[in-house]
């Protein structure tokens, strides 16, 4: 039996996937840990650059990453890895068989497809990532994998407690 575990880094996340091992450790799950790179945030992020640049070409754009094309995806996909090999690292998966993989593309659509691909048996996501603002407005990654998924999704608040 198989958990996928969306990450993004935030506290919510890394909340859910210490969630995850306990179910992982107790039922007998292996588990895949998956952070997407979402190419909408890349794409806005240099459009918002380049707007920066216009109206102030000091501060702001001299601190800024110039990173064009397949340099900025590089690094999108070096920061998912870390985050990643971060939670490995911090966290106790004694006795848990854990793969990490990192995506790309929208979220939702991600996390729906590799769930499919893989045959999971349980996603388990955070209500909430970085994105709890936009979510407001859009609707969260969460929502839309649970109206989406073929299989059962356990949903952690990001409130939760041990």
């Amino acid at each position: 039996m198989k958990l996928l575990v969306p990450v993004d880094g935030s506290n919510a996340s890394v909340n859910t996937v210490l969630k995850a091992i306990n179910i992982a450790k107790n039922y007998g799950f292996d588990m895949k840990l998956v952070s997407v790179v979402n190419s909408d945030i890349t794409r806005s992020f240099r459009r918002n650059e380049n707007l920066w640049r216009q109206v102030d070409g000091s501060a702001i754009s001299g601190r800024s990453m110039r990173l064009e094309g397949d340099d900025f995806t590089s690094k999108m996909q070096e920061d998912a890895e870390k985050i990643l090999k971060s939670i490995i690292d911090e966290l106790d998966f004694t006795g848990v068989n854990v793969q990490t993989e990192v995506l790309f593309g929208e979220p939702y659509a991600q996390i729906l497809e590799i769930a499919k691909k893989d045959n999971v048996d349980l996603i388990v996501i955070s209500n909430r990532g970085f994105s709890s603002i936009k979510s407001f407005f859009l609707g969260s990654v969460a929502q839309r994998v649970i109206a989406e998924s073929n299989c059962p999704v356990l949903v952690i608040h990001s409130d939760a407690k041990d």
